[in-house]
């Protein structure tokens, strides 16, 4: 995916949002051998390219100057109730540095799973996404995970994946973190009437089972 951005001069609070009310929006791009570049782009074209999966996790090209640089998204800055993108963060990324970042789960199969079809359970999406590390090259756009042999009382755990080659799940020590959970529907009993419950009181009932008249009260 390629977008344009421009090289940005001024800096300080009093210049971004002077950028931000012309339509555009400030950012850096760092990493690599080179100082970290201030830079500006127009925000409309920003919005659009981020409600894009593939902004987020994949390597992009930025066009900077007549120069085309990769780069991964590292930060978006929203305002806390505008639909405005405030500032935007870029690594580049060298083709031959292995990258850390998060890759999208892409999960199907679920509808036809025994725990579903058989027992109807509730499989329950734990994570959306993974931290891996791979060189540029190697980087997914996702990566898919097949839900159709989940049974009951079963979970999906990070080494039941199988990654695609080149691509190593980043996780602390010896930890397998759960992808997918499998939750038993809830089954609400019906309790019996407690022995007696519901019958009339002899000594209330009168002939023919029928509690008595209530006396008139006396003038």
């Amino acid at each position: 995916m390629k977008f344009v951005a421009f090289e940005r001069s001024k800096q300080g609070t009093g210049a971004s949002r002077r950028l931000r009310n012309t339509g555009k929006t400030p950012g850096i791009v760092y990493g690599g051998s080179t100082e970290p570049q201030m830079i500006e782009l127009d925000h409309n074209a920003l919005w659009h390219a981020a409600k894009k999966e593939s902004f987020h996790g994949s390597v992009l090209e930025m066009e900077l100057g007549g120069a085309t640089t990769k780069v991964l998204l590292r930060n978006l800055t929203m305002h806390p109730y505008k639909q405005q993108i405030q500032h935007v963060d870029f690594q580049r990324v060298d083709a031959n540095t292995a990258l850390h970042t998060k890759v999208a789960l892409h999960f199907s199969g679920e509808e036809n799973s025994p725990a579903v079809k058989n027992d109807a359970c509730l499989i329950n999406h734990v994570l959306t996404e993974l931290d891996v590390k791979c060189l540029p090259r190697d980087l997914p756009d996702f990566i898919a995970v097949d839900l159709s042999e989940l049974k009951k009382g079963q979970s999906l755990h990070v080494r039941d994946v199988k990654l695609p080659r080149g691509v190593k799940a980043v996780v602390k020590g010896n930890v397998n973190p759960v992808l997918v959970s499998v939750v038993a529907p809830v089954v609400e009993a019906v309790e019996a009437p407690a022995e007696g419950a519901g019958a009339a009181d002899p000594k209330a009932a009168g002939k023919g089972g029928k509690a008595p008249a209530k006396a008139p009260a006396k003038k």
